[in-house]
């Protein structure tokens, strides 16, 4: 049984997109929205919602191969339109916020790490009152993208903290895979874009249905 007084992780680092914000269904509607608007092939929105968790440049190839270089761009110019258009209307998970102040008075540090960017993760800090509660923030604008282990290896660097005492929060393959490559253990929550059955082959600490279930673990056992 563990203490719960006694933390086991020093340093969460959290994914944002589908895993404290509830914006899964509305960026994979903006990239089937896109593609349709630029001329590419229909795009299915479960195809597209796999793809969370990657940056848009390694979403495009993904879905869409190589494509010329001037329609991945208009893609990425008109996604960009489209996600802008709806971002102020993404809730945080209910319970989201009160937990992430709960774990820092705890004297958790916790980050961010991110496949989307750098703008649009600081708009929504801002927006949302919670970048007072991260000590660092990675964006796929600054790092490799998911699922290489650069944003957590910076973020431990910078936060001075040690794979074994680290712990990422993720919806996707992509974060689970990029923790597994940083050496740090990981929990995975299936209200976002990837599945349970996508999600176990990487071996999480636990996996969740709700952000309840989450939030309770989190304040017994991190």
């Amino acid at each position: 049984m563990i203490n719960s007084n006694k933390k086991q992780f020093d340093l969460i680092v959290w994914d944002w997109d589908g895993t404290l914000a509830d914006s899964t269904s509305m960026i994979a509607s903006a990239l089937v929205t896109s593609a349709e608007q630029v001329g590419l092939p229909a795009l299915a929105l479960q195809k597209a919602r796999n793809v969370i968790g990657l940056g848009l440049r390694e979403s495009i190839q993904t879905l869409f191969g190589s494509i010329p270089d001037e329609q991945a761009q208009a893609l990425a110019k008109q996604y960009a339109i489209n996600y802008y258009a709806g971002e102020q209307a993404i809730p945080l998970f209910e319970g989201a916020a009160a937990l992430i102040a709960e774990l820092a008075r705890r004297g958790h540090k916790q980050a961010v790490a991110t496949g989307k960017g750098r703008r649009g993760l600081n708009s929504d800090l801002a927006r949302l009152e919670l970048a007072k509660y991260f000590q660092a923030t990675r964006t796929v604008d600054e790092c490799f993208s998911k699922p290489h282990p650069q944003m957590l290896d910076e973020l431990m660097d910078m936060l001075v903290a040690t794979p074994e005492r680290t712990l990422m929060i993720g919806d996707s393959s992509y974060d689970l895979q990029m923790a597994q490559n940083a050496g740090v253990q990981s929990l995975a929550v299936t209200f976002g874009a990837h599945s349970s059955e996508q999600l176990l082959k990487f071996d999480p600490k636990g996996i969740f249905n709700t952000f309840v279930e989450l939030s309770e673990w989190l304040l017994r056992n991190a």
